[in-house]
């Protein structure tokens, strides 16, 4: 249709199953290098970076150098949420709790989604924050309440700072395994930085899992409590 935005052109370049597959390797948030990427989608690093600066000139992707090498990393938050999203697509109409096998079953119980939590306990933190009135739909834009501003000042997160950036500061971003939101912005990604600041939690290397150790468990539900309806 005349006056809509080309989305073929955006899905030609993640359709491609080798572009795919370094996408993928970028939701961890990590900046990784052509040879890395390359080895992610189990092709050469000359066609990897025809590839790559397909997805670079595509707006997907954005690179810096530092020194000799190239770092690629997800344009921004926007892409990561698309990916996000197809993701849930792919899933299909599988059960959501089949268990593959313990990384299956980790990746939903929590994982990074570019820079802020997702899976079960991302779920559970932004539900918690929409229960207790923290957050809430302004003209259908999720902001945080003013009581949301202290609780997240008493957490020890620097919400003016936060507020002075340039990024948004609450968006919602689908959940691929479940389907349903977790939060994201600039409040997600500082979020997922104190938590790994308090040691409630850490990332595996090489995946996109984080795992919260038995204290950070205790400590995130209770602060994260779901408020009952009853």
């Amino acid at each position: 249709m005349k006056g809509s935005p080309n989305i073929a052109k955006t899905g030609a370049l993640i359709g491609d199953v080798a572009r795919a597959s370094m996408l993928s390797a970028l939701m961890s948030g990590k900046a990784l290098t052509a040879s890395e990427l390359a080895r992610e989608a189990g092709i050469t690093v000359q066609t990897a970076s025809s590839h790559l600066g397909k997805l670079e000139t595509g707006g997907l992707l954005r690179v810096r150098k530092q020194g000799r090498h190239k770092y690629f990393s997800l344009a921004n938050e926007r892409v990561a949420a698309v990916l996000e999203g197809l993701m849930g697509l792919e899933a299909g109409n599988e059960p959501l709790r089949s268990k593959v096998g313990p990384t299956d079953e980790a990746l939903r119980r929590s994982r990074v989604c570019y820079n802020h939590l997702a899976g079960d306990l991302g779920i559970q933190l932004y539900d918690s924050m929409l229960g207790h009135g923290f957050l809430e739909f302004k003209a259908k834009e999720l902001s945080l309440t003013p009581s949301g501003v202290q609780f997240v000042e008493r957490f020890g997160i620097d919400i003016k700072s936060l507020q002075m950036g340039r990024a948004v500061l609450c968006r919602e971003c689908l959940d691929w395994s479940e389907r349903r939101s977790h939060l994201a912005g600039s409040l997600g990604r500082a979020f997922l930085s104190h938590f790994e600041r308090l040691r409630w939690a850490k990332r595996v290397e090489g995946t996109r899992i984080i795992r919260f150790t038995p204290k950070g468990v205790k400590s995130f539900n209770s602060t994260f409590s779901i408020k009952s309806n009853v």
